[in-house]
């Protein structure tokens, strides 16, 4: 009696076991951690911290105007080539995608493209054998801007093409699907240009949100916060550009959101007068004013106290003056992990950094990655306590039924007188 009460405890406990790891593997693996790998940047793919990523794309192969197929730059092939298994050596469970440029600042070409059946076809075709021929498991689609009228019914007739293909391709060659993906740009409430939201949400496997980029120094008479988590009415901001593309039917759970590892500087019409909102004459330091993440932390660092970022936890943004002239604006340690917990508070997928190669020795691809881990971690903790609790609640009961049995064994002997001849 006392053995079966024993091993029924076990089984329960086996099974709790079983259960909370299943759930914990469930959290971990479920989350988008992606970045951008851009083959014209000044680190191999050796040198990319793999281990911090679930995906990494790589960007960019193009759109050949004539056949609409997808080409590489031939000064770029080897780094195709060998990306896959390069950067799946320190992490094997990586999934790694083609990254396709629709150019919005030209978009004739693509626009062709989508508004003819063969064209699609073509395209969707060379895309798949392409991805394929470089070892890719998977396709994603950049810098496609909204459309509107007869263009974006086709683009939405081209996503679901596309997916038939991609399905169809895995069941006749007998391979992993290929997963699909594209980038999004920002909407206003009042814009007539749109994305094809329910094909998306249908077709792809997630969209990443392009949450930068929305003040620039070559465009804008004014500072502007690049990449604002959070803005008052009137600027653009992540947040604002989130519950547009919700109101327009796509949801939190396919949503992926941009993190920029990337500042802009801008050159300021009245010395001193820094901040967002004020007049500018155009870019800053470089050429077009951008500024990759780890050139600002050594930029500031050759100034040795002559300059001092600051942080605006209203709106979620890193900033610097520089003597008097030049206003500077990206996001540092504080503000990725805001951002983070911000995807994981409003149920989005995950995050998608642009681009790996402006990191600072990983600070902020650590930075967000342990963001993520760090609810993951709590509920560790928990499952443990949880166990802890539950075997010893098995303990004492396990205890309690051997003292149990036996002392009800020892009464039933002592109570035993045999019948009397």
């Amino acid at each position: 009696m006392f053995s079966k009460h024993f091993s029924f405890f076990l089984l329960v406990l086996l099974f709790f076991l079983s259960l909370t790891s299943h759930s914990f593997a469930a959290d971990t693996t479920s989350w988008v951690k992606a970045g951008y790998y851009y083959s014209g940047s000044e680190i191999s793919a050796s040198e990319i911290k793999s281990t911090l990523f679930t995906h990494l794309l790589c960007a960019f192969a193009f759109i050949n105007s004539t056949n609409y197929n997808i080409f590489i730059n031939s000064s770029e092939q080897h780094k195709f080539s060998t990306f896959t298994n390069t950067v799946k050596l320190q992490n094997p469970s990586l999934i790694t995608l083609l990254s396709i440029y629709g150019d919005p600042e030209n978009s004739t070409t693509f626009n062709s493209m989508v508004n003819l059946s063969s064209y699609r076809k073509s395209f969707i075709d060379s895309s798949i054998k392409t991805a394929r021929k470089y070892e890719f498991q998977g396709i994603d689609l950049s810098g496609v801007s909204p459309k509107q009228g007869k263009e974006l019914a086709n683009f939405a007739t081209l996503l679901k093409e596309w997916r038939i293909a991609i399905t169809s391709e895995a069941r006749n060659t007998k391979k992993m699907e290929l997963v699909l993906v594209m980038a999004g740009y920002y909407l206003k409430a009042s814009d007539s240009f749109s994305y094809p939201f329910e094909s998306m949400q249908k077709n792809l496997d997630w969209v990443h949100f392009v949450a930068y980029d929305y003040y620039l120094p070559e465009k804008d008479s004014v500072t502007g916060f690049h990449a604002a988590l959070y803005g008052s009415s009137g600027w653009e901001n992540t947040d604002s550009g989130i519950k547009e593309w919700r109101k327009r039917g796509f949801s939190s759970n396919k949503l992926v959101i941009g993190l920029p590892y990337h500042g802009y500087a801008w050159t300021l019409v009245k010395q001193g007068e820094g901040g967002v909102g004020k007049p500018a004459s155009g870019p800053a330091i470089t050429r077009d004013g951008s500024m990759a993440y780890k050139w600002i932390k050594s930029y500031i660092k050759s100034f040795g106290d002559g300059v001092v970022s600051s942080y605006n936890d209203t709106v979620i943004v890193n900033y610097f003056t520089v003597a008097s002239s030049a206003w500077v604006n990206f996001d540092d340690v504080e503000a990725i992990k805001e951002k983070v917990s911000y995807a994981k508070k409003n149920g989005l997928l995950g995050y998608n950094v642009f681009q790996v190669g402006n990191d600072d020795n990983w600070v902020l691809s650590m930075a967000a990655a342990q963001e993520v881990d760090e609810d993951n971690h709590i509920k560790k903790l928990l499952i443990i306590v949880l166990l802890i609790i539950m075997a010893a609640a098995l303990l004492l009961g396990t205890i309690f039924c051997y003292y149990y049995y036996h002392y009800y064994q020892s009464k039933d002997i002592v109570n035993f007188h045999p019948r009397e001849p």
